[in-house]
């Protein structure tokens, strides 16, 4: 069978099975939680106005059941935190000496056992607190992060130009939008029309697909000697080494950018994922009350930011800096952080969909950016970096974000929202910093890689 160059296809089907689970996730949890603490089954209803009659002890139930909720998913993300971190340093790392698949593979069955142990539980009713150990035991192969790393590693191999490099990520990051849209709203009928099992189901069979591509179609692109063999300890120094020399094997100058870059990266991905894993449990509560329809709705405009961001990069990229391209989607972050935690009403709601229809945009321009200064050797050093700490953002920004929201939701639901809004000055700080103290010239990435005697780089400047 003739073997392809093409990630897309994964990234495709794993954002569709993936956003067809992370909604279910949720709203099963919430649900499961309402029976257990209110003894009464959730109030499902076409419309909006559930909430019209609610009496203060119906109110009162309800705080309880969103703390609940919250707290549940902070202890999911803290017992999955620790292995996805070690995992993703250690598989990202090693691909540049074993190749990216095993990157690409390994988080493909990881998540393939966490929706069936959902399934599990949904279709037995089985203790809910199970999906905790399941969300350990699937962190062991490693997480969205660790796929993530491996699949903008597998792009930074096949593309030499800077420009080609920058619209590839890009096209990788609206390839996880586009799917992402459709699971979601095709998530909220299938849910209101079936169930929970059958989309659990559906999403596990995309999976299997996705892994059979993964191992059997797609090429590797890095030349693999199988003849050579390392010890176990051989290779976890060679992996030592590798990330070592990415920060101290290199210039001064190019150490410090490095740094600047990632934890500008890992700071404006903490304040994004912090607050869109509370959206769900925000429009649940009063006074939005969303059904599960509308929740596929706005999920799914929430992710055609992702299709806007994309045409935003690209003809962004045609007059602008990548450093001004960056700075414009951290504003878009924080104006829509912003609306949202004033957001009252379901048309609000989902106007808050139009700031930020920009707020994808630095992920894959500091990506490129990142990889621009680093041999293609270190692509795979670099990228384990960043997943990484991308990886420790978002798990930790999520379980402070769960606290934060437990903690306020009584007397102010949107304070998380405005929290992040406030928190994104950091990485607009930073970004503005490495604007002022290190100018990019025309010339900077040449002289970043050829300062430490890597190879030279033909790629335009990284801003």
């Amino acid at each position: 069978m003739k073997r392809l160059y093409f990630i897309e296809p994964v990234v495709a089907i794993y954002a569709f099975a993936s956003f067809m689970l992370y909604p279910l996730i949720q709203q099963y949890v919430y649900r499961r939680l309402w029976l257990e603490i209110t003894n009464s089954t959730y109030p499902v209803s076409e419309n909006t106005s559930q909430c019209a009659a609610n009496s203060s002890n119906h109110t009162s139930r309800q705080e309880e059941v969103q703390k609940a909720a919250s707290l549940f998913s902070m202890y999911t993300d803290l017992s999955s935190m620790i292995p996805s971190l070690i995992v993703t340093l250690l598989l990202v790392s090693y691909s540049d000496q074993r190749g990216r698949k095993i990157t690409i593979i390994m988080p493909l069955i990881g998540t393939l056992i966490y929706t069936l142990s959902f399934l599990t539980v949904s279709f037995f009713q089985l203790n809910l607190y199970l999906l905790i150990v399941a969300s350990f035991v699937s962190a062991l192969f490693g997480g969205i992060g660790t796929m993530l790393g491996g699949c903008f590693s597998y792009v930074a191999d096949l593309c030499e130009d800077g420009k080609q490099k920058t619209l590839r990520m890009a096209v990788v990051d609206m390839m996880i939008g586009m799917l992402a849209g459709v699971a979601s709203i095709s998530t909220g009928y299938f849910l209101h029309a079936a169930g929970f099992n059958w989309p659990f189901f559906t999403s596990a069979i995309f999976q299997v697909v996705n892994l059979l591509y993964a191992i059997f179609i797609l090429e590797e692109t890095r030349v693999i000697d199988r003849s050579e063999t390392l010890a176990c300890c051989q290779a976890l120094r060679n992996l030592a080494c590798s990330i070592y020399s990415l920060f101290a094997g290199g210039s001064r100058r190019r150490t410090w950018v490095l740094v600047l870059l990632i934890i500008t990266f890992s700071s404006l991905s903490f304040v994004n994922t912090g607050g869109l894993s509370i959206v769900t449990l925000y429009e649940l509560n009063e006074p939005l009350c969303w059904t599960e329809i509308l929740v596929g709705y706005g999920s799914a405009a929430g992710t055609s930011i992702f299709i806007t961001s994309f045409v935003g990069v690209f003809l962004f990229s045609l007059c602008l800096p990548n450093i001004a391209i960056a700075f414009i989607g951290m504003l878009s972050v924080a104006v829509s952080m912003l609306m949202t935690g004033f957001a009252k009403t379901t048309l609000t709601m989902f106007l808050v969909r139009i700031p930020a229809m920009f707020a994808i945009m630095p992920f894959p321009v500091l990506r490129s950016m990142m990889s621009k200064v680093v041999s293609k050797s270190e692509q795979g050093a670099l990228f384990a970096c960043v997943a990484f700490t991308e990886t420790l953002s978002t798990n930790g920004s999520a379980a402070s974000f769960s606290r934060i929201y437990a903690a306020t939701v009584a007397w102010c639901p949107g304070f998380v929202f405005l929290l992040g809004a406030g928190l994104c000055l950091i990485p607009m700080s930073l970004l503005g910093i490495l604007k002022c103290v290190h100018p990019l010239d025309p010339n900077d990435t040449q002289a970043l890689l050829s300062e430490d005697g890597t190879e030279a780089s033909d790629d335009p400047p990284v801003a």
